[in-house]
């Protein structure tokens, strides 16, 4: 007769052996984070800026700037081409090029950034008449909100002239080359994007006066404030930030408290990352000094919503020097980990043509490049070509990833 033992498959007990390493206390778990916050602390040397480097190529940076310089940038900007029209040269702007082509990796600074590459937008051309008109009636919106100084979302924006600016997208992508042209931060232009990502955990901060406690926020979390420079006092006890790709994994680690049982911050941008979680999160890191540990699914585009919280974003290169947090570590879910857990078959999705695609110009990125385990993960799953969500995890239970799954991870300092 079989025994029970004898009929488990190699997978069933390659997870029984898993499941069976013991999770050690809090304080125990949380050795290796303490020890990477030490040596992150020890290691840390001057902020080193484009102007240190010598690049052969000009770049162009973004500074917050406040208001009465935005206002004299827009005047300045209309007045050029006053002059332009009354030297014979039309009515056209210099518009930073924010194409692919016009970015540069700089693996000094691990980030992205924008050369100094422009187009003409010339409203006598009918190729870019529109643009031309768009980018000045965005011109004189900012102008009057700074003289007002209040600030309005980019739905605002977009209202106060639908028959011009036709689609919501046309009015953000123009307010971005507005911010590129005036050399400054797209919050110094008092235009803002809408609550999108959340905050839970042991943190507390002043905002624009009010105390906010992020530990008595329930399982839904605090909304990041889209104005981020309204955040001050920043106070807490958590040794790491967890940052959650997804809205489902965030609400399971609030429910189960997990920030109480191992201090920590949990934040999530519900998906894409949006600019106010990507300024809290690099406020955060500055402020409070600690590790951030990155949970994503185990697909190219969990690793590609990493990377824009690193290295920055194609749209908003100009601006990745305050917008990106350098040195966050990938957690999980890896690749790897789908046979290390043991992830049942029925869990593992099959991998799309966009989505190998996608797998196979992130190889080829030079942030890619120059870290080499994220090199064997994603060329281990363009191998398998099998992904998974961080909601695999549930397969084994509902609480496998706040009882199991990360205390290990975090016992074994098991990050990238």
């Amino acid at each position: 007769m079989t025994s029970k033992a004898s009929s488990k498959s190699p997978t069933g007990v390659k997870h029984a052996n898993l499941a069976r390493k013991k999770i050690k206390g809090p304080e125990d778990v949380l050795a290796k984070v303490e020890a990477l916050r030490k040596a992150a602390a020890g290691s840390k040397g001057p902020v080193r800026t484009l102007s240190d480097l010598g690049l052969p190529h000009a770049c162009r940076e973004v500074v917050d700037k406040a208001e009465v310089s935005v206002l004299s940038e827009i005047e300045q900007s209309i007045l050029q081409i006053a002059v332009s029209i009354l030297e014979g040269a039309g009515f056209q702007y210099a518009i930073p090029n924010r194409s692919k082509g016009n970015q540069l990796y700089v693996p000094e600074l691990d980030r992205i950034v924008l050369k100094s590459s422009t187009s003409q937008r010339a409203f006598a051309s009918t190729a870019t008449c529109r643009k031309a008109a768009i980018t000045t009636r965005i011109l004189q919106l900012v102008h009057e909100l700074c003289t007002k100084r209040i600030h309005v979302t980019k739905r605002d924006l977009f209202y106060t002239d639908v028959k011009l600016f036709e689609d919501q997208g046309h009015s953000d992508a123009v307010l971005d080359d507005v911010a590129c042209l005036l050399g400054c931060t797209r919050s110094s232009l008092n235009v803002i994007a809408s609550e999108k990502g959340v905050v839970v955990g042991r943190l507390t901060f002043r905002e624009d006066g009010d105390v906010i406690d992020c530990s008595r926020m329930g399982v839904g979390g605090k909304a990041i404030p889209p104005n981020v420079d309204k955040v001050t006092a920043i106070q807490s006890d958590a040794k790491f930030i967890l940052l959650v790709e997804k809205d489902a994994a965030f609400m399971r680690l609030a429910e189960d408290r997990f920030y109480n049982t191992y201090p920590c911050i949990i934040i999530t941008a519900k998906g894409q990352p949006d600019v106010a979680t990507r300024l809290f999160l690099r406020k955060l890191k500055l402020d409070l000094k600690i590790p951030v540990l990155a949970l994503v699914d185990a697909d190219p585009y969990g690793l590609k919503i990493l990377a824009v919280y690193m290295k920055g974003s194609m749209n908003m290169s100009y601006d990745s020097s305050n917008l990106t947090t350098p040195d966050i570590k990938w957690l999980g879910v890896r690749p790897s980990d789908l046979d290390r857990f043991s992830i049942p078959e029925q869990c593992r999705l099959p991998m799309t043509e966009e989505d190998i695609k996608t797998g196979r110009k992130l190889l080829e990125e030079d942030f890619v490049k120059a870290n080499p385990d994220w090199v064997r993960e994603l060329q281990l799953m363009q191998t398998s070509k099998v992904k998974a969500e961080i909601q695999a995890l549930s397969s084994f239970g509902f609480q496998y990833l706040t009882h199991q799954y990360l205390p290990l991870k975090l016992q074994e300092g098991d990050w990238i």
